[in-house]
């Protein structure tokens, strides 16, 4: 895993939060639980390729 990938789900985060205390502090609960929601599905899918990329190199590391 590249340090590049690791900065885009930190950078996600980051925005994540910032948006959900802005959103909460204008009394907007709804939205602010909807963008972690959000938030959290966006960093899962780009976890998606780099988790079965690890399974296939386990895989072939034990002859699968």
């Amino acid at each position: 895993m590249e340090i590049g990938f690791i900065l885009k789900i930190a950078g996600i985060g980051i925005i994540v939060a910032v948006l959900n205390q802005v959103l909460v502090k204008t009394g907007r609960d709804d939205y602010a639980m909807l963008t972690v929601i959000a938030g959290i599905i966006v960093a899962i899918l780009m976890l998606i390729p780099q988790m079965t990329s690890l399974v296939s190199t386990v895989k072939s590391v034990f002859d699968f």
